[in-house]
């Protein structure tokens, strides 16, 4: 039986935005798996871009990862950074949902 080649589609200082990424392409059926979602306190003594974590998928699922990440990060980098009027919490535009509290954003 053949192992399958993974290839990265996507890595970012940010491990909720990464989180959010793996999510997205889950939900779409692409079989993923995060990567190096722990090793920023490595920062310094390893490469920087080899701590980010990573979102990664089998290469035959690249193109179709890809397109989807770039389209979904496209439609909410349109969307302002907000603040919860629960707790006050700040995120990010690509968040509808409090990470801290659960609440939903407000249109």
């Amino acid at each position: 039986m053949a192992s399958v080649e993974w290839v990265r589609v996507f890595s970012h200082s940010n491990a909720l935005l990464v989180g959010h990424v793996h999510n997205l392409l889950c939900a779409a059926g692409i079989p993923c798996e995060l990567r190096n979602m722990t090793l920023g306190g490595g920062a310094g003594e390893l490469p920087l871009l080899e701590c980010e974590p990573e979102v990664w998928v089998a290469a035959h699922n690249r193109y179709r990862a890809e397109t989807l990440v770039r389209d979904a990060l496209e439609k909410e980098s349109s969307n302002p950074d907000w603040r919860c009027s629960r707790c006050g919490e700040h995120l990010e535009g690509a968040f509808d949902t409090c990470w801290k509290c659960g609440r939903l954003r407000e249109e």
